[in-house]
């Protein structure tokens, strides 16, 4: 038995790992991708515009479109893959590698570009390695211009010779095998994959490391192609979250109706994911929304003419082509997605028995603790986000692309910021752009923890849930606030003891009641709800007594520092806003539902 229980750990370890390396793997091939999608939504746009039966035909423009994906797009992608390994030397030498590769073919070699671009960064960053510390002085630049042109055109010649032909062959074998696929009426099985692999954080590795190059080569054949619809689809995601928005409870209920806005017009499919992965059933609804949605663009005969990029709606019909079938074939996929995603997911809703209002929230909050315990880290001490705050000076969210929902969620906290009075700057980049530098706190989702941890191992990290709903953000205020007016560890050290002594009694004799015109209920964390039902209920004790006092439910990032607010919180939220904030008054309950705690408060303010 102790023999079974020692392995187990280990066992787990390695399927994490396996995880973790298939996200690493996929975020590179979508990092050689996505900082250039602009040019390929630029190839799409001229393509649909400017082509033969396009919105204005003009064969003198349309002439750029051949050396556009010949050329342009495999060498950006080239560069890209080479600077992620070795800076702008890398990505210099990864284009002219991937020239051979280009000259080599007769297909657009955007996986040739995946392949020799790295390889020619790693070369050219071993050869500065190993030759750098003995280049003698005044002999740099000639070293290292004439180290980066033989390197390259080695490489080149290779690519040209070998890796161009294999890769071809690959290419065309892959092709064919879509093309099959696509002809027998069976590429709705990539959605039984896709689906469950999108809200596992590999939507980008997906659609932009393998099914944007394939496609680029069929629309280039044929005009367009169904594999830029397959991951883009907004149609799954919008069914489950009309169906919260119908029949879910609480504080997912309430939120989906925006969420919907945000996925379906914006085309931010990453907010959907926490309401997928709180009720698991919910995979089954995407999966058959996928199945559906792919297999009437199938019938349909259905495609794009490039990715689209965020997977809106507006997106999908800009990148479609002008054709009137086209777009009636669009939306009847995207229609028939939506309709068998959302009844699935209505009926798994409507037979659900919790009663909780704040689902949401507590599907975040145990998933966060189960994440944790299995990577062997201290749940409480992830809680604390005040250690994390120290010597800020700048904030970034960091996602697999660097767009998306880390875009959304640097807003969110950048509004947030700005009303704190902070001087901070909040960006959002892709993890592969992160920097290490002093004074950088990084913000990013718990699956993807630990790769920013790795690439910035000097920063102060921050892992979420949710980039568009997470309670640490008004922590992270707070802490930022508190280090503002010159708190430190030690003072909250100090003070700690006498804030757990004070008495009920106490906080009400130091209460002055004449100056009181706000009563905030403090949530933290998970209690929304609960500081919710509360501040319902005081505000009714108050109006039998005609006061005039407005009574709020905040989080701690949201308190203004002013006497004339009364902060009703639990004993550890009240002891840090004690700790934290000068002038506002404190009262501390047992619990923010215990109405016991409030009869003597009332009739001191009667």
């Amino acid at each position: 038995m102790e023999a079974k229980s020692a392995n187990t750990p280990v066992t787990e370890k390695k399927k994490f790992n396996l995880k973790a390396g298939m996200q690493s793997f996929g975020t590179k091939l979508s990092g050689m991708v996505l900082p250039n999608i602009g040019a390929f939504i630029a190839w799409g746009l001229i393509t649909t515009i400017f082509v033969k039966g396009g919105w204005w035909a003009n064969p003198q423009l349309a002439k750029m479109i051949t050396p556009m994906v010949t050329y342009l797009l495999p060498l950006l992608i080239a560069y890209s893959g080479g600077s992620m390994v070795h800076g702008h030397r890398g990505g210099v030498v990864g284009m002219i590698a991937t020239m051979g590769v280009i000259v080599g073919t007769n297909v657009p070699m955007f996986i040739g570009a995946m392949v020799m671009g790295p390889l020619a960064g790693w070369c050219i960053k071993k050869w500065d390695d190993r030759v750098q510390d003995k280049i003698r002085q005044g002999f740099e630049m000639l070293v290292n211009n004439f180290s980066a042109g033989i390197i390259g055109m080695l490489l080149a010649i290779v690519g040209f010779l070998l890796i161009g032909p294999i890769i071809s062959g690959l290419t065309n074998v892959m092709a064919a095998g879509v093309d099959w696929i696509i002809s027998h009426g069976l590429i709705w099985l990539a959605n039984i994959f896709i689906e469950p692999a999108k809200i596992l954080f590999l939507n980008n590795a997906i659609n932009q490391g393998i099914l944007t190059p394939l496609g680029i080569q069929a629309a280039a054949a044929h005009g367009k192609s169904i594999l830029f619809l397959l991951e883009p689809d907004p149609g799954p995601g919008l069914g489950v979250l009309l169906a919260f928005a119908l029949f879910g409870k609480g504080t997912a209920k309430g939120s989906a109706p925006s969420a919907i806005i945000i996925h379906f017009f914006g085309g931010i499919h990453e907010i959907y994911f926490p309401y997928v992965l709180m009720k698991p059933a919910l995979f089954l609804s995407v999966m058959a929304g996928g199945v559906t949605g792919t297999t009437l663009f199938s019938i349909f005969n259905v495609g794009l003419k490039s990715s689209p990029s965020p997977g809106s709606i507006i997106s999908l019909f800009a990148m479609s082509p002008v054709n009137i079938w086209n777009y009636l074939g669009l939306l009847i996929g995207v229609a028939g997605a939506t309709t068998v995603s959302f009844l699935i997911s209505a009926v798994i809703l409507r037979r659900d028995k919790s009663t909780t209002g704040d689902e949401l929230a507590e599907s975040e909050a145990k998933m966060k603790s189960m994440k944790a315990e299995a990577k062997g880290q201290n749940v409480e001490a992830a809680k604390d986000v005040m250690n994390q705050a120290k010597g800020i000076k700048q904030i970034i969210f960091a996602c697999d692309a660097g767009m998306g929902s880390s875009a959304m969620g640097a807003s969110i906290l950048r509004d947030k910021v700005k009303k704190a009075g902070l001087d901070l700057s909040v960006t959002n980049t892709a993890i592969s752009n992160l920097q290490d530098k002093p004074g950088l706190l990084v913000v990013t989702q718990d699956e993807l923890a630990d790769r920013a941890k790795k690439q910035t191992p000097g920063a102060a990290h921050v892992a979420v849930e949710n980039f568009l709903n997470s309670p640490k953000y008004d922590e992270i205020i707070a802490s930022l606030k508190a280090e503002a007016v010159g708190g430190t560890d030690e003072t909250a050290t100090a003070e700690a003891p006498k804030a757990q002594q004070e008495t009920p009694e106490d906080e009400l004799n130091e209460i002055d009641f004449d100056k009181i015109t706000e009563v905030d209920f403090l949530h933290h964390d998970q209690n929304i709800g609960s500081a919710t039902m509360a501040q319902a209920t005081f505000r009714s004790e108050l109006r039998k007594l005609n006061k005039d006092v407005k009574v709020r439910n905040v989080a701690i990032g949201e308190i203004e520092d002013k006497d004339n607010v009364l902060i009703i919180a639990s004993k550890e939220t009240a002891r840090r806003v004690k700790l934290q904030f000068a002038n506002v008054q404190v009262y501390t309950v047992d619990g923010l539902l215990n109405a016991t705690n409030y009869d003597k408060l009332i009739d001191k303010m009667k």
